[in-house]
C-alpha cells in the first residue's frame, strides 16, 4: 500500500488554489470583500489570539458549516458570495482546506501564505 504524504497533498493543493499575502488579505478584509476564516483549533486561538474581523471555523467543521444541505450549516455566519480567505497557523492546513472548498464548488477561495504568523506581522490587529 502506498499513501501520499501530507507534504505531497499540500504541494498538490498549492498548484490548484490561489495563495495571497497577508497584505492582500488585509486589503480584502478592510474593503469588506471577503470572509476571513481562521481554521485553527480553539486552543490555538486561546493561546495565540485572534485576528480582527476573522471568523473562526475549526478545520474539522469547515465543510459542514459551509454546506447549506448540512444540518451543521451556519446560516448567515458568512456571506457566501464573497471570497473565502482561509488561514491557519502557518499555511499548510489552510491550503488543504482551500482546495476542499474549491472541490465543493466555491469559486472565490484563497489562503494566506504564512498563515497567522504572517497576519500577526502585518497590519491586522490581534485580539
Amino acid at each position: 500500500m502506498s499513501i501520499l504524504s501530507s507534504k505531497t497533498l499540500v504541494d498538490n493543493a498549492l498548484k490548484e488554489i490561489k495563495t495571497i499575502s497577508a497584505d492582500e488579505a488585509y486589503t480584502l478584509s478592510s474593503d469588506n470583500q471577503c470572509n476571513l476564516i481562521d481554521i485553527r483549533d480553539i486552543r490555538e486561538l486561546e493561546k495565540e489570539g485572534r485576528i480582527e474581523n476573522s471568523n473562526h471555523i475549526p478545520r474539522g467543521m469547515l465543510e459542514f458549516w459551509l454546506d447549506p444541505e448540512s444540518p451543521y450549516f451556519k446560516q448567515g455566519k458568512l456571506e457566501l458570495e464573497k471570497e473565502m480567505v482561509l488561514f491557519c497557523a502557518g499555511g499548510l492546513r489552510s491550503a488543504l482546506a482551500a482546495k476542499t472548498l474549491k472541490d465543493m464548488g466555491f469559486k472565490k477561495v484563497s489562503h494566506v501564505d504564512g498563515g497567522f504568523g504572517a497576519l500577526r506581522q502585518s497590519k491586522f490587529k490581534v485580539t
